[in-house]
């Protein structure tokens, strides 16, 4: 299978500025190819993993590809897709996204392989050193304005008459532009690949490295992910789900996949895992036949979260997952018992409340809210509905001690099968 006919199958292929002309190069040998990542946060998220994954994709092709982090264009910010202006970011926080942004960068190439190592550069690195006037000579005079203008990323935000787009974000098609004929020039980089909306951009460095160069480059585009209900894929109640551990928990990661669309789960197979055709053909069968098992859907997230967070990781955000379904508690981590305190309501109660001789369990599940009274506790408790650290309780009035509070300051109270309370002592 050509990597032509992977992205088709896996519907990753968008548009190719010359397809027929792409595939006969491809024919003939690896190809240098290049996406491009700006640091206009502290961490990508899940939206950056598929240009990422792509380009590991074409490498695992024998392609060689580089991960441009964007220390220039960074600076200045992409219009595409955008409907405001970008808040520009000072060179402190700009050189400290950077910084993390690479580190992610590099954990999804092979920089280590003899064959078709990954190369990871910054465009700051041939875009800092050239004067205003240098790259207005030697680049802007190869654009028109009317070329410009016509492309989608600039025409929408100057047809919103309210907002328009600043001559900063006006240029950053320039900028990327000139990223291409850098590369083509020095790394002999024939194709850049990157989301629909990055079209305009793509096909101006392809213009721009056919007039200084005369070189023959290329362009593919990937769609743009959206959720079967056409929402923007990516997002939680929480917000962006992120690579970076601080920024979104392994669980909450390794959740988000869990929680996607049944409508949706083979095409994020596709998408964001490595797994064959076969496999996730056998994935979709089991789907389709018995959806509540949620096959896909426990494949789609262990396969993206070991991906990118590591097996032992992966295996403790499972771990946290059971326990919402009444799995046992131990061996629990303390980290991986804070992701689920963090998923579900909690309460703060006096250290000093359950010491000695401790608070009848009646008059805890009424502290935690879970029954209303303590008649309504006693009948909960009666009717085998109550657990406490994912046990069953069958005596309201024995005494909790803070001896059993996880950690000396969490207990795990349930009603019925997911409705949980969290009580946590306080000093």
């Amino acid at each position: 299978m050509s990597i032509f006919d992977e992205l088709r199958w896996r519907g990753l292929l968008a548009d190719c500025t010359d397809e027929a002309g792409l595939s006969e190069r491809l024919a003939k040998g690896a190809i240098t190819l290049y996406a491009g990542f700006d640091p206009t946060a502290d961490s990508l998220h899940v939206g950056n993993l598929v240009p990422l994954l792509a380009l590991r994709r074409f490498q695992l092709m024998g392609h060689h590809p580089i991960a441009v982090a964007g220390g220039a264009t960074g600076s200045i910010g992409d219009p595409s897709g955008k409907s405001a202006e970008r808040t520009l970011l000072t060179p402190e926080v700009l050189s400290a996204n950077i910084a993390c942004v690479k580190v992610q960068l590099a954990q999804l190439l092979d920089f280590e392989t003899a064959t078709n190592p990954a190369r990871l550069v910054d465009n700051a690195s041939w875009t800092a050193p050239i004067s205003f006037l240098d790259f207005l000579r030697d680049i802007g005079k190869h654009f028109s304005v009317n070329m410009m203008v016509a492309k989608e990323s600039v025409r929408a935000r100057m047809e919103d008459r309210d907002v328009g787009i600043s001559y900063t974000e006006f240029s950053y098609m320039l900028l990327q532009a000139f990223d291409f004929y850098h590369l083509r020039r020095e790394l002999n980089c024939e194709l850049q690949i990157g989301g629909s909306d990055q079209w305009g951009n793509i096909t101006a460095g392809i213009e721009l490295s056919r007039k200084k160069l005369g070189a023959q480059v290329y362009g593919l585009t990937l769609p743009l992910i959206t959720n079967a209900d056409g929402s923007k894929f990516g997002k939680s109640v929480a917000g962006a789900i992120w690579l970076d551990v601080r920024r979104t928990s392994v669980y909450r990661f390794y959740q988000f996949w869990i929680r996607i669309d049944d409508r949706d789960v083979i095409r994020m197979l596709k998408y964001f895992t490595f797994l064959t055709q076969e496999e996730i053909g056998a994935l979709e069968s089991e789907h389709l036949a018995k959806p509540e098992a949620r096959v896909a859907h426990k494949a789609l997230a262990v396969n993206v979260t070991t991906l990118i967070h590591g097996a032992s990781a992966t295996q403790e955000a499972i771990r946290a997952s059971e326990i919402l379904f009444g799995g046992g508690l131990d061996g629990i981590s303390e980290a991986t018992f804070a992701d689920i305190v963090g998923e579900v309501p909690s309460k703060n109660a006096p250290r000093a409340q359950f010491a000695e001789a401790g608070v009848p369990l009646a008059d805890v599940l009424v502290l935690s809210g879970l029954s209303p009274s303590k008649g309504q506790a006693r009948k909960d408790v009666e009717g085998g509905g109550i657990n406490l650290n994912n046990k069953r309780e069958e005596n309201a009035q024995r005494p909790v001690l803070a001896g059993e509070f996880l950690f000396g300051k969490h207990l795990l109270l349930r009603k019925g099968k997911r409705n949980y309370v969290v009580l946590s002592l306080a000093d």
